[in-house]
C-alpha cells in the first residue's frame, strides 16, 4: 500500500503576509489586516531589528518560516 502525503502534510516554504496578517484579524478585509499586522510589527523596535537581520525587504509578499516564526516570538500567534 502506497500512503500519499495530503496537502496540508506539505510545509510551505514561504507564508504570504496576507495568510499571516488574516490569521490575525479573521473579520478584516485582507488590505486591512496586512496595514493592521504591519503596524504591530513597525510599533516594536527589537521585532523590526530581527526581521531586518533577516534581509526582509518591505516590497516582499512572502515571509519565511524564520521570519514568521521571530513575528510570533513578540506576536502572540492567534488560536
Amino acid at each position: 500500500m502506497i500512503l500519499m502525503k495530503q496537502k496540508d502534510d506539505i510545509k510551505k516554504p514561504f507564508t504570504t503576509k496576507k495568510e499571516l496578517a488574516l490569521r490575525y484579524f479573521p473579520d478584516s478585509d485582507p488590505h486591512v489586516a496586512v496595514n493592521h499586522l504591519n503596524a504591530w510589527i513597525h510599533r516594536c523596535k527589537p521585532l523590526m531589528e530581527e526581521l531586518a537581520a533577516t534581509h526582509l525587504s518591505r516590497w516582499a509578499k512572502a515571509y519565511t518560516p524564520g521570519q514568521v516564526e521571530i513575528i510570533e516570538k513578540y506576536i502572540d500567534p492567534p488560536d
